[in-house]
């Protein structure tokens, strides 16, 4: 299987992906031309996860974690990550005490 064009599930919607299906950045109000490859996409996985909305983006909208564990992700998506991810170190610290 290739990754130029294939269909994924997202909110119980089938839609096509992959680098040659072309799209327009899925941020409100941005009109950037993209296409629905890895590369644009909000999380690990097309069609979404526990990382990202599985929404495609343009770069200007994708941003990246300096965490490994975590891919680029949608602003909304990000901002929730780092609010967990503060969270977690919180909680951490507090058992440690």
């Amino acid at each position: 299987m290739g990754y130029a064009r294939y269909e994924v599930y997202r909110n119980g919607e089938r839609i096509e992906a992959g680098y040659a299906v072309e799209d327009t950045c899925n941020r409100d109000g941005c009109e950037a031309k993209i296409d629905r490859g890895l590369g644009c996409l909000c999380g690990h996985t097309p069609g979404g996860d526990e990382f990202g909305c599985g929404h495609y983006f343009c770069e200007e909208h994708l941003f990246v974690s300096m965490r490994d564990d975590e891919p680029q992700m949608c602003e909304p998506c990000f901002d929730a990550a780092e609010k967990q991810a503060a969270k977690d170190a919180e909680e951490t610290a507090v058992a440690q005490i």
